[in-house]
């Protein structure tokens, strides 16, 4: 095949543009949704942190009342939903499925930038809990994207636990009719893209810069060729390909091996160190949802095993069920396999972390 040089120069300079803007010290996660025949929808993401991110799994029944943990002014909820949930120190909601079945999911940005929160403004909602919010207050992705159009809230940032910067997220949300929305803070205002299309997400540079390096990707063809490193931009290429390339019929169980397959083609190895590239940080775990059968999956780096959690099995009752939780261990390297929906055991609610 002939390549088609001005085009080949217009994504490198994107590409160059992008990296120089972008913070050395990014971390990186990949996501995407798979749109099957008859009904099957499977989001899927990776964890890619350079440290321990201390996740462990919980389960959170409907009627919790929330605070947004920005102080006197914070946002306050109360969960219409239960869901099951990753932690991300135990002071966030970084992945996670409510009962209705939509999935959210946080995935790091370093070009977001969130509005002033001063005195006088809209209400706080800690981004710790940016996602629970989502879970707990809506069944569909288009009823949370009108409520997030009004910006009922301000998203407040705090540093990293153990670091000296700030934390800088993106959300991605799907559910059961293979819905997607991707929400971003650019330059201080929300920008939203809401729709079927948007099914991959990874990290820099900003999503409407990604679709753009990725359509000179799908004019090339998937199987002619696809970029093969660890950058965000070439992670996106190639589940853009292969999530559409994979069988969209057959038994459901045959699907998710493909829908793994996908996710784990994007993941980075386990202690891959770059000098060169400190933005590239290993893959800690993935989770897979099963939007049709409710079936959350969970697979850790460390350990050889796949779990998961049946939402259908589990009582989120106000009231008469309790936050339940998954001890995971330090690296997730507590070893579980098949159904866990029964191993949670009663536990505190963790904080999410504020000011």
């Amino acid at each position: 095949m002939v390549f088609d040089i001005r085009s080949w120069k217009r994504v490198t300079a994107l590409c160059t543009a992008a990296l120089a803007g972008a913070p050395i010290a990014a971390e990186a996660c990949s996501r995407f949704v798979y749109l099957g025949d008859e009904d099957h929808v499977v989001t899927a993401r990776s964890m890619d942190w350079k440290y321990d991110i201390g996740t462990n799994l919980y389960i959170l029944p409907r009627g919790i009342a929330r605070s947004g943990e920005a102080g006197p002014n914070s946002f306050k909820w109360t969960a219409k939903y239960g869901s099951v949930v990753a932690t991300g120190y135990d002071v966030s909601t970084t992945d996670g499925a409510n009962e209705a079945g939509l999935v959210a999911n946080v995935l790091w940005l370093a070009e977001a930038e969130y509005p002033k929160f001063e005195k006088g403004s809209k209400p706080g909602l800690t981004i710790a809990a940016w996602a629970q919010y989502v879970l707990d207050s809506f069944p569909t992705v288009d009823a949370a994207v009108a409520a997030l159009r009004k910006e009922p809230f301000t998203i407040v940032t705090d540093n990293v636990p153990g670091q000296n910067r700030l934390t800088t997220l993106h959300l991605s949300l799907s559910d059961a009719t293979g819905d997607s929305a991707i929400i971003e803070y650019i330059d201080g205002k929300q920008v939203i893209h809401h729709g079927r299309q948007y099914q991959v997400m990874t990290n820099s540079p900003t999503y409407d810069q990604q679709l753009a390096l990725n359509a000179y990707w799908q004019s090339i063809g998937g199987t002619t060729v696809l970029p093969g490193t660890n950058r965000a931009a070439d992670r996106f290429a190639r589940a853009s390909f292969y999530v559409n390339a994979i069988p969209k019929t057959g038994e459901p169980n045959r699907m998710l091996a493909s829908v793994f397959g996908v996710i784990r083609n994007v993941s980075v190895p386990l202690g891959i160190s770059s000098p060169d590239q400190p933005e590239i940080s290993s893959t800690r775990w993935r989770t897979v949802f099963d939007h049709k059968r409710k079936l959350y999956f969970f697979e850790s780096a460390t350990t050889p095993n796949t779990f998961w959690v049946d939402l259908g099995k589990i009582d989120f009752t106000k009231g008469t069920s309790k936050v339940r939780k998954l001890d995971l261990g330090v690296d997730q390297a507590n070893v579980f396999s098949g159904d866990v929906s029964g191993k949670f055991v009663e536990a505190p609610a963790f904080r999410f972390q504020g000011i």
